[in-house]
């Protein structure tokens, strides 16, 4: 099996959902790697995987030192479906391997034997690292834990300040399934909470780099997307800010909640 010398999932990534323009993509995702990002996150339904590819490519960072995830769809999750998708999707990336490869939803053609029974041999044949879930709820995270040979790794779902998702944490925890946040910014929502805002201004930094912290001490690997260096670098700065214990009451505190994406295949 090809062997990542990856070890762990590095705790910030840059995300690209949306980020459909080919040349912003790439500028992006090689702008984050040369700051010093090594985790990148797309999937199939974001329709850019060959653009974070040449991203990866141009960036002056070995393949090997870059962790890469990408998602299958929902429509693409019987087994000679996941099997041929994720074949598209390295081909696209430009890779023999991806280190995380997750389930993007539990819809669609979902079934948990076949659909990770596929994953389980992906696993073997050393075309994926590590087995992901995403959009999981508590049961269906016991149900996939249950029903794959090779670990799941992690479960990727929305969380932020105001989405803490902390009973789905617990449980993640538990079971030894790491939790990546998407939408850590909750779409921007962030920027005028006023709990958020005393923080940011006590440690004269960003909201952005507020949640993203609060995040790294709820032990959540956070993928926030950008596109510009500016918000690429703030993103990254947000490694160094420490909150302490009122800090993170104060977040913790916020008496709002704001889910920002609902599909209405969704399973909550």
């Amino acid at each position: 099996m090809s062997q990542s010398p990856i070890d762990e999932m590095p705790s910030l990534g840059i995300g690209t959902w949306q980020n459909t323009d080919p040349e912003a993509c790439s500028n992006a995702v090689a702008t984050a790697l040369e700051a010093g990002y090594r985790h990148v996150d797309t999937a199939q339904a974001y329709d850019n995987e060959e653009s974070v590819g040449e991203g990866v490519a141009r960036a002056d960072v070995p393949r090997e030192d870059v962790f890469l995830a990408t998602k299958v769809w929902i429509d693409q999750l019987a087994f000679d479906d996941v099997i041929a998708s994720t074949e598209e999707s390295l081909r696209k990336l430009g890779v023999d391997y991806v280190d995380l490869l997750y389930v993007h939803w539990p819809a669609g053609a979902y079934d948990p034997a076949d659909t990770l029974a596929a994953f389980d041999e992906l696993h073997a044949e050393g075309l994926i690292e590590r087995i992901g879930i995403s959009n999981f709820e508590p049961a269906q995270v016991t149900e996939a834990v249950e029903t794959a040979e090779a670990p799941i790794f992690a479960n990727q779902i929305e969380c932020h300040p105001l989405l803490p998702q902390a009973e789905l944490r617990a449980h993640c925890a538990a079971h030894d399934v790491e939790v990546v946040a998407y939408s850590p910014l909750a779409r921007g929502e962030v920027f005028d909470v006023p709990e958020i805002r005393t923080v940011a201004e006590k440690h004269d930094v960003s909201e952005a780099q507020v949640s993203l912290a609060w995040l790294r001490e709820k032990g959540v690997t956070a993928i926030p997307k950008a596109t510009s260096e500016t918000h690429v670098r703030d993103n990254w700065a947000s490694r160094t800010l420490d909150l302490d214990d009122e800090d993170v009451a104060r977040i913790d505190g916020i008496d709002r909640t704001a889910r920002q994406i609902d599909p209405d295949f969704a399973p909550w």
